[in-house]
């Protein structure tokens, strides 16, 4: 059975799903059935970054305000006035 995945080509997602495995991120398991069939998995190392990653994504959405609030004064700080329009 073929899953379709919104906005993405089959070839896409075969390129992204090869690269993936090459990298060591997922296993590919291919069963000799008609029609045949594969199966991925994550790997230990995929479920370790994908702690990671949500690790990250949960500082920056708690530091979100923050981080908004010292670019808007950093921006105050810095901003020099804009200059007067010359005519050649």
């Amino acid at each position: 059975m073929v899953r379709a995945v919104p906005g993405i080509s089959r070839r896409m997602l075969t390129l992204t799903l090869r690269s993936l495995e090459r990298d060591g991120l997922i296993s590919r398991t291919v069963y000799a059935t008609v029609p045949p069939k594969v199966e991925y998995r994550a790997t230990d190392m995929a479920v370790e970054l994908h702690s990671s990653l949500t690790a990250l994504t949960q500082w920056a959405e708690r530091h979100r305000e923050l981080i908004a609030d010292s670019r808007e004064a950093y921006d105050r700080e810095h901003s020099k006035p804009a200059a007067a329009d010359t005519d050649y």
